[in-house]
């Protein structure tokens, strides 16, 4: 049997792959921000442990 036949038996199962979408793209959201408004600063330090 096909895992196709296993989705068709689960009730609205287009909310697993929205759903899973949404936390994909707010995690992605999330670092692109904290990555925008960190300092450089900071970015260079973080850069520097793994020579530390």
């Amino acid at each position: 049997m096909k895992f196709i036949h296993y989705l068709e038996k689960i009730s609205n199962v287009s909310i697993y792959g929205l759903s899973s979408f949404l936390i994909f793209f707010i995690f992605f959201c999330a670092v692109f921000i904290y990555v925008i408004s960190a300092k450089k600063s900071d970015m260079n330090e973080q850069s520097r442990i793994p020579l530390d």
